[in-house]
């Protein structure tokens, strides 16, 4: 798992542990299995959220892990081109490479550690695909994407990228050493990362050794879910039991905690979690496709100006 990292964390600024007598800790309300599918054009998805009631969800509609696969010569897959409007797409690759493309002129080459964070807006096409070298050789390919809300007075603002190399990514340990925190965007005890959002949230991807424990200060207004990428693990000062393909909902409270078995699996030497907060926008979400709205007309409005041409037309020359 090559995503950005250092050789020695405790070199890293440290994220004090909440003091327990004055921090409420989060309890763990429910933890899900992703079912397994398959998206764009055949690669493997785990749905994250898809066992999740919306209500601990809101300002995030949906979480896809792409693989974790090994993709034999000639296997890689991508997807084809598509429309999207009304919210933003969050495409985190851990190994691998993607290239992506879209209407408006934007796009860009993400490899190890990279994001590139697409504010989809009043709409435009969009398509993701692995670099011909990749088809040709196979090789490991493993990613999320996510997908957040736009309040309704943004929902159709300009479209946009930030393409956040890996390198500029905002690295912490915890207050032992004993977990390496990526902060992709938001902050944490007044360390910021570098994605800009609309909707105020936290991203990060955390490595925790084996047998360590992290607790990390958490904004009380946020909701909080982790998701386990690789290795085992629990969740909560109740140590729930969870997993590579499983996902923590946490209750209210101003810290979460996270936990790594003493014994991982041959796969992974750490627990892998992806840490993600935000704060609930509260609007009602019509969600059909590629589309985020805020009412059934608006989607019909989506789909008629797509099929009108109005979202943009593939460029010339496009991949």
């Amino acid at each position: 798992m090559p995503a950005v990292t250092v050789e020695n964390p405790l070199t890293l600024p440290r994220v004090a542990t909440p003091d327990p007598t004055t921090n409420v800790s989060r309890p763990v309300l429910t933890v899900v299995t992703a079912p397994e599918g398959f998206e764009g054009e055949g690669f493997p998805v785990r749905r994250a959220f898809a066992k999740i009631n919306t209500k601990y969800l809101d300002p995030f509609i949906m979480m896809d892990q792409m693989g974790e696969v090994d993709y034999a010569a000639g296997e890689p897959k991508g997807t084809p081109w598509h429309p999207h409007r009304g919210f933003e797409t969050v495409t985190y690759i851990i190994d691998g490479t993607f290239i992506h493309q879209d209407s408006h002129g934007g796009g860009g080459v993400i490899t190890d550690g990279d994001t590139q964070w697409m504010t989809a807006g009043s709409g435009l096409l969009h398509i993701e695909t692995p670099p011909e070298s990749l088809v040709m050789s196979g090789g490991l390919f493993h990613g999320l994407q996510l997908w957040v809300n736009l309040p309704a007075a943004d929902k159709m603002i300009a479209p946009k990228y930030q393409d956040i190399r890996g390198t500029s990514v905002k690295l912490l340990a915890s207050e032992d050493g004993g977990a390496l925190v990526r902060l992709i965007a938001g902050d944490i005890a007044g360390h910021k990362g570098p994605g800009a959002t609309h909707t105020p949230i936290t991203m990060i991807h955390m490595s925790v050794n084996p047998g360590a424990q992290v607790t990390l200060p958490w904004r009380s207004d946020f909701n909080a879910l982790a998701y386990g990428l690789a290795g085992t693990g629990s969740a909560g000062a109740e140590r729930r039991p969870f997993h590579m393909g499983q996902s923590v909902v946490f209750g209210e409270g101003d810290s979460l905690t996270i936990r790594a078995d003493a014994a991982q699996d041959s796969r992974s030497a750490n627990f892998e979690v992806v840490l993600l907060g935000g704060l609930p926008i509260r609007e009602p979400v019509a969600h059909y496709g590629p589309f985020v709205m805020n009412s059934h007309r608006e989607l019909q409005q989506a789909m008629e100006d797509f099929q009108a041409g109005r979202l943009g037309t593939i460029p010339a020359g496009a991949i």
